[in-house]
């Protein structure tokens, strides 16, 4: 059974794994190191790509920090949590609850990754609060649904080539969706995943003598009511009484600003014909916190437990930033995928794209970021091999996919919103990587 196959895997994890910010420190030392030794770079012009990536993904981690907060303020709003209390009551076992989340999670982010990410995460706790199950594996039944995202409505891979103007269009000119996301080869893939990933997280449950549980009012999310300062001078009703306090406990000042953040969200859907991307799921998730909150005290109460899990991206994702940069400039990530393309013919060109993806992306955890080093590489490999050019940058998207299931950087805000360390999702995670590295190897070389 599963899970006695990823009993030691759980243990192996959670006995060496460090915590995501000592492993981007010695990710950092290994890619360093390995720019001067394998590309030959002196080891000062190693460190001035690394010092000049360093912030450049500020923008990115800002969006990140707004998906951790913007989603657990609209989770800690009294009508989500009825929703998600409700839904999460058809779990009537710990095997319901296993397969209910992940099946949420996979739905969710295949139509948007930061969604997915928000939505599996506190799901999760719902299902905590009214099922005894292994908390580890239900969070990480809740994150393996992320596996899908760039096979997905928002995949960003599938999306750039299908727009005009994208870098490689005099090359490969414009690939519709009808051809990526929308082909039937990766169709299959994800209903397949939609089938297989409920049932392997399902059957890693572990025995009960070795569960971990957690007391479901740990879980809470009670938040903290500002401090209310008095002096021996002004009474409590006064306080009350003062226009600030009518402000800040004003419904018509929060249901007004709230209204016209979705009022601007139709018009920019139905009117503009606007697309979903993460900064609208982060203006959706944050204007619908403020009208469900009611009150700018409630969302503020809200929102001073929402930071206090936002601390390992605001340190973590600027190193991963210059890790990228040394990436790129070096060559290295060039000469990662330059090495699977030797050995590839036309029908594995797909295979080796995938697994090369997977490598890149555990030091280059973005996808559009890991296109632009890998599209030089694999367009011209395609048309030289007479290659399927759609089916390698789909393999290049899945790859990237793929191996976020082990990149702590992606589980951050899960892990945040759910109160657990990586290691204590990462021995499952890792029993999930190996299954499902075999299945999208066998579908994008044969299906």
């Amino acid at each position: 059974m599963l899970n006695k196959a990823a009993k030691p895997l759980v243990k192996l994890v959670d006995r060496y794994l460090p915590d995501p910010y000592i492993f981007v420190l010695l990710l950092t030392l290994v890619v360093l190191i390995a720019a001067v030794v394998a590309e030959h770079k002196s080891p000062l012009e190693v460190i001035n790509y690394w010092g000049d990536g360093f912030w450049t993904l500020l923008s990115f981690s800002m969006q990140m920090l707004l998906v951790l907060v913007a989603g657990f303020m609209l989770a800690s709003s009294p009508p989500i949590k009825k929703l998600l209390d409700a839904i999460a009551g058809f779990a009537k076992s710990a095997p319901q609850a296993i397969i209910l989340v992940t099946l949420v999670s996979l739905a969710a982010s295949w139509v948007n990754w930061g969604f997915g990410l928000v939505v599996g995460a506190l799901f999760a706790k719902a299902l905590a609060r009214k099922v005894k199950v292994d908390y580890r594996l239900l969070v990480a039944s809740a994150y393996s649904g992320f596996v899908v995202w760039h096979g997905g409505l928002a995949g960003s891979i599938p999306l750039t080539i299908a727009t005009a103007g994208h870098f490689s269009e005099a090359q490969i000119g414009i690939i519709p969706t009808s051809e990526t996301i929308f082909a039937s080869f990766n169709l299959l893939l994800v209903a397949i995943l939609f089938v297989v990933m409920p049932l392997v997280n399902r059957f890693m449950l572990p025995e009960d003598k070795d569960s971990i549980y957690v007391d479901p009012s740990a879980l809470d999310d009670k938040g903290s009511e500002p401090a209310t300062l008095a002096s021996a001078n002004v009474s409590e009703c006064q306080l009350e009484n003062r226009p600030a306090d009518k402000l800040e406990n004003s419904r018509l000042l929060g249901w007004s600003v709230g209204g016209a953040g979705l009022v601007y969200l139709g018009y920019y859907f139905w009117v503009q014909g606007g697309s979903l991307n993460l900064n609208l799921v982060n203006f959706l998730f944050l204007f619908l916190a403020i009208l469900l909150h009611q009150t700018p005290r409630s969302l503020l109460t809200s929102l001073n437990e929402a930071i206090k899990g936002g601390a390992g991206i605001v340190i973590q994702f600027p190193f991963y930033a210059g890790i990228m940069a040394v990436m790129v400039q070096s060559g290295l990530a060039q000469s990662i995928s330059e090495g699977f393309v030797a050995i590839a013919s036309a029908e594995s060109l797909p295979f080796w794209s995938f697994i090369s993806a997977g490598i890149v992306n555990i030091f280059v955890p973005s996808g559009g970021g890991q296109w632009a080093v890998q599209a030089p590489i694999m367009l011209p490999a395609a048309e030289a091999l007479g290659a399927d050019v759609a089916r390698v940058a789909m393999a290049v998207a899945w790859g990237d996919a793929w191996t976020n299931l082990i990149q702590p950087f992606w589980a951050l805000p899960v892990l945040a919103i759910a109160g657990l360390k990586a290691r204590d999702i990462m021995g499952f995670c890792l029993m999930q990587l190996m299954i499902t590295g075999v299945i999208i190897s066998i579908a994008l070389s044969w299906f």
